[in-house]
């Protein structure tokens, strides 16, 4: 059940849900039931916050109830952006205008969400890292510390376009500080190694070592990562 709220325009809050005295509140944002938020959390313009997920008939995810949201401190959500229940947010992350971040999905402190990005259930994302503009990480996939994803790229986690028969899911892995370039696209269960660099465009196929640049379609490696280019 959800009421009104006199803290903010159009506010509309579920059972057990606490505002902190210090939250920044827009215009009608809804906040279901049981969600936790944070002290200094920020809540955009129309977001929501704490839904439940909505499945297909012949969805292979979960039906567990997955639990609450939780917003860490300090986290920013968007306008029209959507955390569902059982996300947890990291203290200090910023999920960006019309983002979307589904149950069971763990984000790490200081990690932005972009414009547009979508990140799916059961998914594990690190501290710090950058997920631009539009940018989809399919459910299952692990995403390390310090990892860069540039705007458009594609996860991909069913390597039999939907005709899998009981086979499992596969996400992607990106090890830690690892880029991936604009537009590139991985295939289900591949991973990129320690500050690998995927190049923009690249459709990877096989996994990609630790410091090493692939380039292409298929992805191939072509050279090793510069000193100076590491991240430390």
């Amino acid at each position: 059940m959800l009421h009104a709220s006199e803290r903010a325009p159009g506010l509309l809050l579920g059972d057990g849900v606490a505002v902190p005295d210090d939250a920044v509140i827009g215009g009608n944002v809804v906040v279901h039931a049981g969600t936790v938020l944070g002290a200094g959390v920020q809540l955009g313009d129309g977001c929501v916050v704490g839904k439940a997920p909505a499945l297909g008939l012949r969805s292979t995810a979960s039906r567990e109830q997955p639990g609450a949201a939780v917003l860490g401190n300090g986290v920013a959500v968007g306008a029209a952006a959507v955390v569902l229940a059982g996300a947890r947010i990291g203290n200090g992350c910023v999920v960006a205008d019309q983002a979307h971040v589904r149950e069971r999905t763990e984000i790490g402190a200081e990690t932005v969400v972009g414009r547009g990005a979508s990140v799916e259930n059961d998914v594990t994302v690190g501290a710090r890292v950058k997920l631009q503009t539009a940018a989809y990480v399919t459910a299952w996939s692990v995403v390390e510390d310090d990892v860069f994803v540039a705007p458009g790229v594609v996860l991909t986690n069913d390597p039999t376009a939907g005709r899998r028969g009981g086979e499992p899911l596969r996400g992607a892995v990106l090890r830690r500080a690892c880029r991936i370039g604009g537009g590139a696209v991985l295939l289900p269960g591949v991973e990129v190694g320690v500050e690998a660099f995927v190049g923009a465009g690249a459709v990877v196929t096989r996994d990609v070592p630790a410091r090493s640049v692939a380039l292409g379609v298929p992805a191939r490696v072509v050279r090793e990562v510069e000193e100076a280019e590491l991240r430390g």
